[in-house]
């Protein structure tokens, strides 16, 4: 039971190494400035702040790789974050779309941080400066309804 435990074990630890050598793409994309949610909404700073704090790492291409990314599997399970979030919506891209989707995004946000699913609580444990607090909401949520109300049809 001791060798066949032992062999579990030391197959499982080389696995974990072996998956080292599969590592993650962490360069951002290129972003166009003027396509960047800050340049086209010209939010308040504190609005803009807040934001990037809760909300960049997954939605634009401003993510910034902390250390524990280095570690397979969990660089794949937040690359794979990385990458549905920034295809859900992507602040580094707003200037690029539609104003009904724009409108839809705001909405979407409305309900996704009223509803606590933003930022995802997993992501919140590691980073609790992303937290929202209902200070923080009572900032966002007004800029973010004129904005939507801005794209309405």
């Amino acid at each position: 039971m001791k060798k066949k435990f032992k062999i579990i074990a030391l197959s499982l630890l080389g696995l974990l190494i072996v998956i080292q050598f599969f590592r993650i793409d962490k360069t951002n994309p290129d972003t166009v400035v003027e396509n960047q949610f800050t340049v086209v909404e010209n939010p308040p700073a504190e609005v803009a702040d807040i934001m990037q704090r809760a909300c960049y790492d997954c939605h634009s291409n401003e993510t910034k790789y902390p250390w524990y990314t280095n570690v397979a599997p969990v660089s794949w399970i937040i690359k794979n974050h990385i990458n549905e979030g920034r295809h859900e919506m992507n602040f580094s891209e707003w200037g690029t779309y539609t104003n009904s989707r724009r409108h839809h995004k705001l909405e979407e946000c409305l309900e996704e941080v009223a509803k606590g699913e933003m930022p995802l609580r997993g992501y919140v444990v590691w980073h609790d400066e992303a937290l929202l607090t209902p200070q923080d909401t009572a900032i966002l949520f007004p800029f973010w309804r004129k904005a939507m109300h801005s794209y309405a049809e």
